[in-house]
């Protein structure tokens, strides 16, 4: 009896000591998600920069130019599906802002509807405003009633 009962407390240890050694590495992959979407943030941003910068300075765009431009736009939208971070509004600014300069009206104008619908208190908010009025957007303010049963006392 004493051995079984020696062999269970073993066998509890092992399973136990098991566990705690996989959850750093469990860990460990959480972690490493979170910097995989901020390089994709950080590497959208960059892609949009040198693009602004190649259109200012006149260059011509290559296809794979437009490919990355387009590119940008899914990934920032792709993580738009996972969070709704501060950090991809002055992307979307950035990218709506390149579609209007190649006059690709539409995508420019989802970039700064984006910006309203889901940072309206960020600084892009209304710089994206007075972009859509320029297109000649007519942009309805949406309006956000939180009412109390207080506050209808008769």
């Amino acid at each position: 009896m004493k051995k079984y009962v020696i062999s269970f407390i073993v066998f509890v240890c092992v399973i136990v000591w098991g566990i705690n050694l996989t959850m750093p590495a469990n860990a460990a992959r959480k972690n490493s998600r979170g910097s995989g979407a901020e390089k994709q943030i950080k590497q959208a941003d960059e892609t949009i920069s040198n693009l602004t910068k190649k259109f200012y300075t006149r260059e011509l765009f290559s296809p794979e130019d437009s490919d990355n431009l387009i590119t940008v736009k899914l990934t920032i939208d792709s993580q738009m599906d996972v969070s709704a971070e501060p950090a991809l509004a002055p992307i979307y600014f950035k990218t709506g802002h390149l579609f209007k300069l190649r006059e690709m009206n539409d995508e420019a104008i989802d970039c700064f509807q984006t910006i309203l619908e889901n940072f309206g208190d960020t600084v892009y908010a209304p710089k994206a405003r007075q972009e859509l009025r320029e297109m000649g957007v007519d942009i309805k303010e949406t309006l956000t009633i939180n009412a109390n049963k207080n506050d209808f006392d008769f």
